[in-house]
């Protein structure tokens, strides 16, 4: 469980995890792999039996699953396979061939990029890179003063005579670093943490508890490791002893994946190798989404927001209709409040023709107040009892009904959820929020036989497989706008942070929350602009719209307004101005989004990204860079004052101009109409003229602006391909060049004639 604060009230909640089993001192129970002997050989790599501390055998099995990743199985059985496996695969391991030698005792296995080396009596397993540099090794397990073991090695306990876990446990540097783990609002360098694979609807972004979890941690030693399972894995990153990382499975099988760097960017390029690539949202998704906020609405007021968005010149793309497009108590039984909507398919017809999408907010359950409660429940469409009854959960914590949960293992009940959702695409919604999913009680029994703590993980990736998929069907796209994931949900954009509180120290861990989530292989992230819970002052909210300008996707939501007209004029004012920045720099941003769903890198990234090689960008942790030339310090003190780490080379703030040093801290003071932002020295940056939409087809009338007048390329990405622009320096005369359909209208320089260049020659 997550760590419970003293003297404080403590809830339990539906869906809490199960705990791990606590054995008395001295009992026994603990089964760790001791020596082994070679079984076989083959081409992807060896089979091994291990003997263990209590006289036991267990099945090693070692291999090549792509180049630079070796995979790593202990099981009772060869064939174990994890209980995710029931619902759906979690990792597809490529067929990759392995170097395998033998030198008596020492065994190695050879992927590439990464080797390893077992000594066979006694055990030890050890992970080097092709210079012999040690990545990763085994820690035999930590023992404190009085002989009491504090980590578990390579092996399994039992407890009561079953198996209570898997686990392997991995010696820790003092410098090492870790990061990943999904979603996670805690400090982005996880040493020191306990991060729990078990998704929680976190009740804001300021605690360890998160709505997404990722079994995968990345290293400054330049390496990997990904755990294959669906179970409430542990990580125990130097908590217990700050010499060892802790890896508790329980599970089935303990199957592990060591993935080669030496970049964080090779490691996500591997994970998305064995996992999937990430989706690219479609390019109208990339504009601002503007909600209806948490309150009732109706057709009206929603044509009357379309009207005043336009009126006013507020750029957006996408208007959202949160709970209250059904009928209140009723929730999700996806179906319109006719008394506030009599004509959803004219409202939306009104709203396409001016230029809006529609996205509409769904979960995966259903109040048991509703009619659509009693022909699911019998039916067989919800999770069960043990007892055979339909599992009726307080899933909103008290606030709401509680509410029978869709069974996703059940054909029959994804049949029935895909019919309610696929009228409202043919009406013309064109997105859908999937909010939740993270309900699934541990006692919980599924259709397939798998139990809720077996399903509970995995359950937001059915939910939002089923709800892309009948939205790729009818509106050509597989967009979802998601609260809850796991392991592969990059497959899943886009995904957003949850219900944050409108303070300045929560849009703080927002942002940690994100660059976490970015390297653990999801690229495509946003969050609440304003905050979710409470009313943000003006200051924070101008604050929080510019933090939401520069990030991968943008959204206005919260439990009140954060429409920009419910502000006072100076704000509005502001945030109409983030938002037009943001609009400008599209070209740019859409073509560092395509090459992000290409490669796995981050659209919004930390700072060790870029520079794996620097100690003090692992510990950036408040500023990103978005796409691989603007750095971003959002303001988190309403001061207007913040410490910004620049990393080597030089860098010019984009408002004045002024070039500076990297590889040093910047003290900056911001006034509330501009967040600090900085370009990389030679940019070359395309930007548009301003516009209240975006559109799904090619920019147009794009220039190209260079920060610095220096040789330069870049890649532009657009729908139709991608134009290949080149900057040279010749003299006094910066000639640029076109390859490619992007449609270009001017370049110039980001200062004028500043740097030199009296003369710039465009040849589109």
């Amino acid at each position: 469980m997550p760590y419970r604060p003293p003297l404080v009230p403590y809830e339990t909640f539906v869906a809490d995890p199960p705990d791990l089993p606590v054995r008395s001192p001295g009992e026994r129970g603990l089964s760790a792999v001791t020596r082994a002997e070679l079984v076989t050989t083959d081409a992807s790599g060896v089979s091994v039996k291990a003997t263990t501390s209590d006289g036991g055998t267990l099945a090693i099995q070692i291999g090549a699953a792509g180049e630079g990743i070796l995979r790593v199985r202990l099981s009772e059985a060869p064939d174990a396979r994890g209980r995710a496996a029931r619902a759906l695969t979690l990792v597809r391991p490529e067929a990759h061939p392995a170097t395998v030698t033998v030198a008596g005792p020492v065994v190695r296995v050879s992927a590439g990029a990464v080797t390893a080396e077992l000594t066979l009596d006694p055990w030890h397993l050890r992970f080097v890179d092709p210079a012999g540099r040690v990545l990763l090794e085994e820690n035999p397990g930590e023992r404190d003063i009085s002989g009491r073991m504090r980590t578990l090695p390579f092996g399994r306990s039992l407890a009561d005579g079953t198996v209570a876990a898997y686990h392997e446990s991995f010696t820790a540097p003092a410098d090492e670093r870790f990061v990943g783990f999904g979603e996670k609002f805690t400090p982005l360098d996880k040493r020191g943490q306990r991060a729990l694979m078990w998704n929680f609807d976190a009740f804001g972004t300021e605690s360890d508890r998160s709505h997404k979890t990722v079994p995968l941690y990345i290293s400054s030693r330049g390496y990997g490791v990904l755990v294959d399972s669906g179970m409430p894995v542990e990580f125990d990153m130097c908590q217990s002893t700050h010499s060892c990382v802790q890896i508790l499975v329980p599970d089935d099988v303990l199957d592990y994946y060591v993935l080669a760097g030496p970049a964080p960017a090779d490691v996500l390029d591997r994970y998305n190798r064995l996992t999937c690539r990430p989706l690219l949202p479609p390019k109208w998704a990339f504009g601002a989404w503007m909600s209806s906020g948490f309150y009732v609405d109706t057709e009206e007021r929603v044509l009357e927001r379309a009207r005043r968005l336009r009126e006013r010149g507020i750029p957006a793309d996408v208007l959202h209709l949160d709970c209250y497009w059904q009928v209140a108590g009723h929730w999700s039984d996806l179906r319109w409040d006719a008394d506030n909507f009599p004509d959803p398919a004219r409202m939306l017809r009104v709203l396409r023709d001016q230029g809006f999408k529609v996205c509409l907010w769904t979960n995966p359950y259903v109040s048991q107040h509703s009619p659509a409660f009693a022909e699911a429940a019998e039916a067989g469409y919800f999770l069960r009892r043990a007892d055979g009854s339909t599992y009726v959960a307080d899933v909103w914590h008290g606030s709401h009904p509680a509410s029978g949960i869709v069974d996703f293992t059940n054909p029959a009940a994804v049949a029935w959820f895909v019919g309610l959702l696929r009228p409202l695409l043919e009406q013309g919604v064109a997105v859908f929020k999937t909010d939740f999913a993270e309900g699934v009680p541990a006692d919980a029994v599924a259709h397939n036989g798998m139990s809720g703590a077996e399903l509970h993980n995995v359950y937001t990736l059915l939910f939002n497989d089923t709800v892309s998929a009948v939205t790729r069907e009818v509106a050509g796209h597989g967009l979802v706008w998601a609260r809850s994931s796991y392991l592969g949900g990059q497959r899943h954009s886009a995904q957003w942070g949850g219900d944050v509180n409108a303070t300045y120290p929560a849009m703080g861990s927002t942002l940690r929350g994100g660059l976490s989530h970015g390297l653990s292989g999801v690229p495509f992230w946003s969050h609440d602009a304003g905050g979710f819970h409470g009313t943000p002052a003006p200051d924070l909210y101008v604050r929080w719209a510019q933090f939401a300008a520069l990030s991968p996707l943008v959204r206005f939501h919260g439990t009140t307004s954060r429409l920009p007209w419910d502000f006072p004029a100076g704000a509005e004012r502001l945030v109409v101005e983030a938002l037009r920045l943001r609009y400008r720099l599209l070209p740019y941003i859409y073509s560092a989004a395509v090459e992000s769903a290409r490669t796995g890198i981050p659209l919004m990234r930390a700072l060790l990204v870029d520079s794996p090689g620097d100690p003090a960008a692992w510990g950036a942790e408040l500023e990103y860079l978005l796409g691989p030339d603007l750095l971003v310090a959002p303001m988190h003190d309403p001061s207007g004052e913040r410490d910004v780490y620049l990393p080597a080379g030089r860098w010019v703030d984009h408002w004045t101009g002024e070039t500076h040093e990297g590889g040093r801290y910047l003290r900056v003071a911001a006034p509330l109409s501009r967040i600090p932002l900085f370009v990389r020295h030679g940019a070359l940056i395309p930007v548009l003229s301003d516009q209240d939409s975006v559109g799904d087809g090619p920019f147009d009338g794009v220039t190209l602006v260079s920060w610095g007048g220096t040789d330069a390329r870049t890649v532009v990405r657009d729908v139709d391909g991608d134009t290949v622009v080149v900057a040279v320096r010749e003299g006094d005369t910066l000639r640029v060049t076109c390859a490619g359909p992007l449609r270009v209208r001017d370049a110039t320089l980001a200062f004028g004639r500043g740097q030199g260049v009296p003369h710039i020659e465009l040849t589109p």
